[in-house]
């Protein structure tokens, strides 16, 4: 699983130059990570899309499911940045997170652009294609 998980990194830093807005798209990223290390879940939840406020309609209710959902990125031990895809004009990061118990975990990131910059649409956990390396 390991292996794979760093073939996939590498592949991703060989991959396109970076675009102007990946640094921005990056910040968001980490910024969101940051405020929930500190347990800030209200502005954690500036970074969302409307959308996503829209669903979870509070900063609390988006709060627990990502304590519930993903552990990891409420408790990262480390994130490194892969590649960015854009697909129909909407940009998607790859993240590889180091949680405390170690395990890797890729996560994509949906972000859209939003009046005052970049925001968070949608996060999902990649799953290895076949286990094996």
């Amino acid at each position: 699983m390991f292996r794979l998980l760093l073939a996939v990194a590498l592949a991703a830093c060989l991959s396109l130059p970076a675009r102007a807005d990946d640094q921005a798209i990056r910040g968001v990223i980490s910024a969101q990570i940051d405020a929930f290390l500190a347990d800030d879940v209200e502005t954690a939840f500036t970074f969302a899309s409307p959308t996503i406020k829209q669903i979870f309609g509070n900063p609390e209710r988006f709060g627990q499911m990502v304590r519930q959902g993903y552990p990891m990125v409420w408790r990262p031990d480390s994130v490194r940045f892969l590649s960015i895809e854009d697909r129909g004009g909407r940009l998607f990061q790859t993240v590889m997170i180091r949680d405390g118990a170690g395990a890797l975990h890729l996560l994509e990131y949906e972000m859209i652009p939003g009046e005052d910059g970049w925001k968070i649409d949608g996060v999902r956990l990649l799953k290895p294609s076949d286990g094996t390396a």
